[in-house]
């Protein structure tokens, strides 16, 4: 039997090419190894190292022609066209063809793209007659949206290793289908859920089988990097998570001699950049103390670099573990902060106070991390004061600000009630700006998304010491870039509007709020610059005129408001946090799932 694993292209305005690498099928692989030598596994990765090409927009998404239509040159650019990353479809069913696999696996791992991985689906039934079967975190989710199509015959839920062997026992006729677990299928017109098995103990399972993969096309500044899981689910519920929707509620982490083989393997074979994919990397702080004084040990040089672009609680950061980790190979810290605001973090269920963390930052900075800290935009029930309040927090300290506008994805605690359909799916993306409420307009997120860009550049200015924002316009830029940014904040202050810089011409922003930026920057009072110094703001707004005509031009302006009576006890769900803002475009809620 040949078995083919695929993890499909997707479609969206970025993407983040350093999170490429499909470990869950790699996990998948090295479990039908073990399990069942006699079978042939194939990993095919058409979305890494396949370059991209520009695709049209989806009709769901054609509204974003009004923030994204112009191809903008300064510093505060966000997105403009759309582009398929990853091979052809046509490519890919040709390729396909030439293998005549028996069975095809493929991952359905973020909800927006499902639709990339049914175009697959597709052209593997088109010119085969493999047997298909998707899984990942949107399979988890929604096995019916994917089991609709009559090109899909299974779909495995959860946790992917011991479902997927069982299930290719099933084919080799050792068992029957009612006896597989956790797998979905259509039996006379219904769909049958067959009940969510345990997996395999997590030491037990084989470390990923990475010989399919090219390390060239997973690279962080030039070394090859892979990734790693030392644990599965977390032990928070927080209100905004769907991890459990994958992993279940049970917590399981991997015995410390088992994390530290893998490392050496790795070692071994190349790799020279290891990144944490885990939901909840430190929760037990004194085991992951442990694992960094055996990594300091073993690599006193810091022949290997550490990161963990998921991202890391600051609630199980201490002072020690933090030099450790520093001392083990970590160079920069992704922070997870959501919000400053005390009742949005009580109604998420955070266990996390400002003032930890605060003494992180401050301690990792004094450290020498590159410190990212992230907040999501937009969250149900959320004023815009509080959204400003937070972009004004973290504008005064050394972080850079990775903001993600929020959006539904199904399953995750806040949507659960919720009929989403298929529309909903393909704006379940950072790039859509898709809620809107009472609270706020799409105009306001889009505003204070571009905002953060604009922080974000004046934070890395680097300054040999601390200075007043108004002698910063005056002062001769050498590069082009920081010039340009500098001639347009300028343009704004003098009238009032944001303009996009094309080649040929300037462009007024016509979505862009310059009050909400005023409103930011006043409330800071100092940005906090990347390399310790400040800068004052002092008084940074629009010329009265300007304002009453911008004013004028809002006045009349309706944008469609959402219900907000369907969040009336839902406050946040988890989005992908911008891996330093390069978050996964669907940036969003189900995160890189383990699974296939």
């Amino acid at each position: 039997m040949r078995v083919v694993l695929i993890q499909p292209p997707v479609q969206d305005f970025y993407d983040t090419d350093v999170r490429l690498q499909p470990i869950g099928l790699c996990y998948l692989k090295a479990a039908v190894k073990k399990n069942l030598p006699d079978v042939e596994v194939v990993i095919k990765d058409y979305h890494g190292g396949c370059g991209r090409r520009t695709v049209a927009i989806p009709r769901e998404l054609r509204y974003l022609s009004d923030y994204y239509g112009v191809a903008d040159r300064s510093p505060f650019s966000t997105f403009h066209h759309f582009y398929h990353f990853g091979k052809s479809f046509d490519d890919i069913e040709t390729e396909i063809t030439e293998l005549q696999p028996n069975v095809v696996g493929i991952s359905s791992l973020f909800t927006p793209y499902f639709r990339e991985a049914l175009e697959v689906a597709a052209r593997v039934r088109k010119r085969t007659d493999a047997i298909v079967v998707m899984g990942g975190s949107h399979a988890s989710a929604v096995p019916e949206s994917l089991l609709a199509s009559p090109n899909v015959g299974y779909v495995i839920r959860g946790e992917g290793e011991r479902a997927f062997v069982e299930f290719v026992r099933y084919l080799n006729g050792e068992q029957p289908i009612d006896r597989v677990p956790s797998l979905a299928y259509r039996s006379r017109g219904e769909i049958v859920f067959n009940p969510i098995g345990d997996n395999f103990p997590i030491d037990e399972l084989s470390f990923p089988h990475l010989s399919d993969l090219r390390s060239s096309n997973y690279q962080l500044a030039g070394k090859p990097m892979t990734f790693m899981i030392t644990s599965r689910s977390c032990p928070h519920k927080c209100s905004f998570c769907s991890v459990h929707t994958t992993f279940g509620t049970d917590y399981r982490r991997r015995s410390l001699e088992n994390v530290l083989e893998e490392i050496e393997l790795r070692h071994r074979q190349g790799y020279r950049v290891i990144d944490f994919e885990d939901d909840n990397l430190t929760y037990y702080k004194n085991t992951f103390k442990e694992v960094c004084r055996r990594l300091i040990a073993r690599f006193p040089n810091r022949e290997m670099e550490f990161v963990a672009m998921n991202g890391i609680s600051y609630l199980s950061l201490d002072d020690e573990l933090l030099e450790l980790m520093r001392q083990a190979g970590f160079s920069h810290l992704n922070l997870a902060l959501v919000s400053s605001d005390k009742t949005v973090r009580e109604t998420t269920k955070r266990p996390h106070t400002i003032d930890a963390y605060l003494k992180v930052v401050h301690k990792a900075q004094a450290l020498g991390f590159k410190i990212v800290s992230y907040q999501i935009l937009g969250l149900p029930n959320e004023t815009l004061d509080s959204m400003i309040q937070t972009l004004a927090f973290n504008a005064r300290l050394p972080v850079l600000l990775g903001a993600s506008p929020f959006y539904l994805t199904p399953d995750a605690p806040i949507a659960r009630g919720m009929n989403l359909t298929e529309p909903d799916y393909v704006k379940a993306r950072l790039t859509a700006l898709a809620v809107e409420t009472n609270n706020f307009q799409r105009d306001d997120i889009y505003t204070l998304f571009v905002a953060t860009r604009v922080i974000n550049f004046l934070k890395g200015l680097g300054l040999s010491r601390g200075a007043d924002l108004a002698c910063l316009f005056d002062k001769q830029w050498i590069d082009r870039r920081t010039t340009l940014g500098f001639e347009t904040l300028k343009l704004l202050r003098e009238t009032g509007h944001l303009n996009f810089c094309t080649h040929e011409s300037l462009r007024e922003n016509k979505r862009f709020r310059p009050e909400l930026l005023f409103r930011v920057l006043t409330q800071a009072g100092e940005i906090g610059c990347l390399n310790g110094q400040r800068i004052i703001v002092g008084e940074f707004s629009a010329p009265q005129a300007a304002r009453k005509d911008s004013e004028a031009r809002r006045a009349g302006f309706v944008i469609p408001v959402r219900d907000s009576c369907s969040f009336e006890h839902e406050h946040e769900k988890r989005t992908r946090f911008p891996r330093g803002d390069r978050a996964h475009p669907s940036t969003g809620a189900q995160g890189i799932r383990r699974s296939l």
